[in-house]
C-alpha cells in the first residue's frame, strides 16, 4: 500500500500529522506534539517540512498571540484524498487478482465479523 501512495516523499511522522489535521482540524504545535508523542521541537521541524510543501499553513492563534494554529491546505486535502484513493485501488486490485473465489468469500465473512465487533 505504501508503494501505491502518491506521498512517498513524506515521512511517516509527516503523514501522521497531516492526517491528524485532516481528521481533527486546526491545532497548535504543542497540541500536535502531545498527540503524536514527540517533543515540540520535533513537531516544529515536521510542520516546517509540511509547510514548505504547502500541505499545511499557519495562522495566528485567535486568543494567544504567542502561538500559531496549523491547518491543512487545499493541496493537503487533495494529497490525503489521493493517498486514500490509491490505497483503496491497490487493495481492491490485490483482492481481485491475488485471491481466489473462496478466499474472497472468507475475506467478506471476516469483514462482516470485524464490522460487528466494532459496532458493539
Amino acid at each position: 500500500m505504501r508503494a501505491a501512495s502518491s506521498q512517498g516523499a513524506l515521512t511517516p511522522s509527516q503523514r501522521a500529522v497531516i492526517s491528524r489535521l485532516y481528521t481533527e482540524g486546526p491545532t497548535t504545535t504543542a497540541a500536535l506534539a502531545r498527540a503524536e508523542l514527540v517533543r515540540p521541537q520535533s513537531m516544529r521541524m515536521i510542520l516546517a517540512a509540511l509547510e514548505e510543501q504547502t500541505l499545511v499553513e499557519r495562522t495566528p492563534h485567535p486568543t494567544d498571540g504567542r502561538q500559531v494554529v496549523f491547518s491543512i491546505t487545499e493541496r493537503g486535502h487533495e494529497a490525503i484524498t489521493s493517498v486514500g484513493q490509491a490505497k483503496q485501488s491497490w487493495l481492491l486490485d490485490a483482492i481481485d487478482t491475488r485471491l481466489d473465489a473462496d478466499e474472497r468469500r472468507a475475506l467478506a465473512e471476516a469483514t462482516d465479523l470485524l464490522k460487528r465487533l466494532v459496532q458493539e
